[in-house]
């Protein structure tokens, strides 16, 4: 039971499915290797007899989603009839770095490079193919 206390590892496919890991779970891993319309952490809480969710994040380092990517998981957990929030619970912001290309994460609308100092840019630009 201590399992359902703590958030998962989640994905959703390109085939609009929800999947679930154990949260130390590598989101890449819980994906198959396969692209995903997004990935992150979501949490549950029992309330009046059912599952809902309480929490959700596009946290996950191995995909890097965007903020926008929220669209997909809300079709995903109406589709399982879930009760969600209105967006993710706790948004994180990636950014490529276009001079040493190292991923970073956004804190305080700082768009500057941990690693180099370059300023990142204001538009999502993890996915090179994107």
């Amino acid at each position: 039971m201590v399992e359902l206390a703590e958030p998962f590892t989640f994905v959703v496919g390109m085939d609009g499915v929800l999947r679930l890991a154990p949260r130390r779970s590598e989101h890449v891993a819980c994906a198959g290797g396969d692209t995903v319309l997004s990935a992150g952490e979501i949490g549950f809480t029992r309330e009046a007899g059912r599952w809902t969710v309480d929490e959700v994040s596009n946290q996950s380092t191995g995909y890097c989603p965007d903020v926008t990517s929220w669209g997909g998981v809300a079709r995903a957990l109406d589709a399982v009839k879930l009760q969600r929030p209105s967006g993710f619970t706790h948004e994180v912001v990636f950014r490529r770095c276009p001079n040493c290309q190292e991923r970073n994460i956004v804190r305080e609308d700082d768009f500057v490079c941990v690693f180099c100092g370059s300023d990142l840019p204001p538009a999502w630009n993890v996915d090179p193919t994107a």
